[in-house]
Order: structure tokens, then sequence, then C-alpha cells
């Protein structure tokens, strides 16, 4: 049978009732953490793609993706009290659907973790040859090496863009040697990303530059730009949903939340309006001061994001009157067309040190599933080696280094986004797929929050994920399945004979309190 193994859901509950955590959040520290989390990548990178897709329209596609992220949230948070292990929506769908499903989800987390990691190192490349190089040093970095090439959506001129895969390898060789996020650094980051943009909104908002007319027309792509497209404001919200990943965070911490009955619902769905009203905000600013009405193909309908077309009418603009939708650093050109070109630097220089800490969390996130599914035998337990001196899993991290440094290298932000998205929305789906197969096989679990209405709320979760995946770029919504089908290959040729469930042993290690759990199952039959 295909989905006859499932992981105890005992033997990983065994584990995480170990780690003994102490509840101390309340819901204000909750949605402060939240905000943290999800405020930073999307709207710093994102922002030009989006108008692009949809014009103005742009503030009602961070609606849009933020609901949908509000949906899920909710589906997450109560999969994560039960199940608090390492492996995130894996460990999930591997205890309530099977290793088949699971090991699919796996994949595309995979997939999901590195290539978001390169759009954000684009997206820093961004900042660093604007704001950094141009802007404060006076220097300008020749455009073959700045962007990747023209075909694949860079700058004319563009071979490769050297900041992006030097920040993308930086940030592995940090991550080999054991270096990590402190807590404090990472509270100092969140402070200037927060107070950097609070800053965009207030002076864009008061600009007498700002006008009302730019709105106009709100969408000029529609609603709906036409199944493949990836444009209009829906194909917006499919791009744009990447600026609001980080949320699931805040998930994790149902354990250590006071009465999460209530603070975890509150501190999720509060940090997310929070963080879409202030994103709607910063779409407003811009586009009222500047303009984003996207650049227009011949038959009416905007080119691409990241296109060969696009890049070619965006180098016919000087440098003073380039359009929002053609800004390598949107946030920061914003500032500077205004006269505010003090101000832009220093958002843009937010953007530069705050970046790459996303970039090292992303390239860890990605290492963190991919060591679990080795340690599961599902993947070749070399990968889960351990480096002598530094205790790192140093070969699966330089062997995701060096994919996110390439596609850093040759890919455009706006396309990375969307594979990134289509990933992340497949294990959305199997989140609140999992939610649903828990509440009826196993109603009577202890759940330390339980989502309201979640007969509603689950398959309202699959349709909107399914609903924004239809609505991404034909490319993107293409790469998905094709990587899945390379990963069933991998399954059946190599992982469904290694794995340690098929071969009757069960290992949970959690990542918190570092303990292991070994129960022997007789093998289910093939």
């Amino acid at each position: 049978m295909l989905l006859d193994r499932v992981k105890p859901l005992d033997a990983i509950l065994a584990t995480a009732e170990k780690k003994s955590l102490k509840r101390t959040l309340g819901w204000f520290q909750l949605m402060l953490f939240g905000i943290g989390c999800v405020i930073g990548t999307g709207i710093f990178v994102l922002t030009a793609a989006g108008a692009q897709k949809a014009g103005p329209g742009l503030m009602l596609a961070f609606a849009i993706a933020g609901f949908v992220c509000i949906i899920a949230a909710l589906c997450y948070a109560e999969i994560a009290a039960m199940i608090p292990v390492a492996g995130s929506a894996y460990t999930y769908s591997y205890a309530t659907m099977g290793e088949f499903l699971a090991w699919t989800v796996g994949w595309a987390l995979i997939m999901e973790y590195a290539i978001a990691a390169a759009a954000v190192s684009v997206g820093w490349s961004g900042y660093f040859s604007g704001t950094f190089l141009n802007e404060l040093l006076g220097v300008t970095l020749p455009p073959w090496l700045a962007a990747g090439p023209l075909a694949l959506g860079g700058a004319p001129g563009g071979l490769i863009n050297l900041p992006a895969l030097l920040i993308a390898l930086l940030v592995t060789g940090l991550l080999i040697v054991g270096t990590s996020e402190s807590a404090k650094v990472n509270a100092i980051l969140v402070a200037i990303k927060v107070t950097a943009l609070t800053a965009f909104v207030a002076l864009t908002l008061t600009s007498p530059e700002f006008d009302a007319e730019r709105f106009n027309p709100f969408l000029p792509a529609g609603i709906f730009g036409g199944w493949g497209t990836g444009v209009g404001a829906v194909g917006a919200a499919a791009t744009i949903f990447f600026a609001y990943v980080g949320f699931d965070a805040v998930s994790t911490a149902a354990e250590e939340t006071k009465d999460p009955q209530k603070n975890v619902p509150i501190g999720l769905v509060g940090s997310l309006l929070f963080c879409t009203v202030f994103y709607i905000l910063v779409a407003a600013g811009a586009v009222g001061t500047i303009g984003g009405q996207p650049i227009m193909g011949p038959n009416g309908v905007p080119f691409p994001a990241g296109s060969e077309e696009l890049a070619r009418q965006c180098a016919t603009y000087a440098a003073d009157q380039l359009p929002l939708v053609c800004s390598n650093e949107a946030l920061a050109h914003v500032l500077r067309q205004i006269g505010w070109s003090g101000i832009g630097n220093l958002l843009g220089i937010a953007a530069f040190l705050a970046l790459p800490s996303v970039i090292l969390v992303l390239i860890f996130g990605q290492t963190r599933i991919f060591f679990v599914m080795a340690r599961d035998g599902l993947l070749p337990e070399k990968l889960s080696t351990v480096h002598p001196k530094y205790k790192t899993p140093h070969i699966v991290t330089m062997m995701t280094g060096g994919a996110v440094a390439l596609g850093a290298a040759f890919f455009p932000v706006g396309k990375l986004a969307d594979i990134s998205n289509a990933g992340t929305l497949y294990a959305f789906m199997m989140v609140a797929i999992a939610l649903l197969v828990l509440r009826r096989r196993d109603p009577e679990r202890k759940r330390a929050f339980r989502v309201p209405m979640a007969w509603i709320i689950a398959p309202l979760t699959i349709a909107g994920c399914v609903f924004l995946f239809l609505n991404l770029p034909i490319d993107a919504m293409l790469f998905l399945p094709g990587w899945g089908v390379l990963g069933i290959i991998v399954y059946f040729l190599y992982s469904r004979g290694s794995s340690h469930l098929g071969r009757g042993i069960v290992e949970v290690v959690d990542d918190v309190a570092g303990e292991e759990t070994q129960i022997p199952i007789h093998p289910p039959a093939d």
C-alpha cells in the first residue's frame, strides 16, 4: 500500500513531552514575535514586482495574501501545539497521512527554502549595489556583474549577479562553522526594519508629492489577469505571499504560551493583521508618491516581472525618472525620488543589514528539513553527517548553499519568489489536510489550541492555497510538479527501500531537547 507507512504519533509525542517547556508567553509577546518574523524580506524585495503585476491593486493583493496566511496560520497552530518537534509540515504529514505524502511535502520544502533563500539573496544584491556601492561609495557595479543573463530576466547585458552569489556563499560558510543568530542582534535588526518602514510610511503619506490620481486606474490588469499569466491583483497576491512567510515560527511557540486557546489566535491573527495593514500603507505610500502603474505590453497586458521585455523597457528611462516597477531597491528609490535621499539610503542600509539574517534562517531551515529526512532514512544518512569540529551538518549545508548561490546568480527575484511560493502553498495545503485527518482520526487527543470552526477554516485554507497557486505564472506552476516527479523517482528508487519506518524502526529526534526515542515496530508489508 502506498499510504500505509504512518509514523506513530505517540512516538513523536513521547519525545515532545520530555521538553517540559515553561508557559511564559502572552498574546503581546506572540504578536511582537510574529511581526519580527514576517516583516522584512518580501516588503523590501517584492514591492516592484508586485506593482508590475497589479499596479495600485498591489494594496488589494496584500489583503488577499494576508487572509490566506491568517487561516493557514490557525491550522499550523493547532498541529504545532500537538507535535512540537523538528520537521514542520513534513513531520505533521508523516504522523497523519503517511510516508509517501510526507516525502512529497519534505521534497517541496527543500525546494521552497532553498529558492526563497536565493530570492532574498537577489533582493539583498539590489540594495548592496544601489545603496551601499552606488549611493554611499560612489561605485557603480558593471551591469554584467549585477544581474543574471538577459534571457532570464536580468538587466540588459547581465551575465551573473555576483553580489547575490557571494552573499549566499558567505552565509553558507557561516552556517558550516556554526555561526548562529544572537537573539539580541536579531531583536536589533527587527527594530531597524520596523523603524525604517515606519519612517517610509510617514514620509510618503505626508509628502507633497502624494497624489490620489496616481491610483487611477486602480486595477490596470484587473483582479484576475488570466490563468497562467501571474498578473492582476490575485497574481500579485500569489507572488507577494512570499512577504508573509515566517509566521509558522509563531505557531511553534504554542507549547510555551500561557492560555494558548486564547493567546495563540490573538498573537497569530494580530501579527498578520498588523503586517497586512503595514504592507498596504507601504504600498499606498510608494504608489501615491511616484506612481505604481505597470509597464504594459502591446496586447494591453503588463510585461512579466523579471522578463527580458520589461528589462528592455526599463533601460530606456533615466536613473532619476525610473518607475517603481523597474527598481531593484524599490522603497529606497521612492524616498530618493521625493527628496529624502538620506532617509532612503538609511532604509537601504536597513535592508542591506537585515536581509542576510533572513538568508541564514532560510538556509538553516532547508538544511534542517534535509537533515530530518536523512535521519528518517529517506535520504542518504551520509547527508546527516555532523562535522567533527564545528558540529554542524556540513555536507547538506554545502549542497544547499551551492544550489542557493547558483539560483541567486542567474535568476531574477520575481521568478524565484513565485517558484518558492508554489512549494509553500503546497505545504500549507497539506497542513490543513493533516488537521482534518487528525480531527477525524484522533478527536480525543489533547490539543493546547483548537482551531475554531475547523471544518470551515481548514477547507478555506485548502481552497485559498489552490486558488493562489493557480494564479502563479505558468512556469512557476509547472516547476512544482516537475520537481515533484523527480522526487517521486528518488522515493521509489531509493527512499522507500531505505526508510527506517519501512524497516521497523521509529526514530524521533527533537531539536529542543536534543533527545532521541527509538521504538521498534513491525514493518508494514509493501
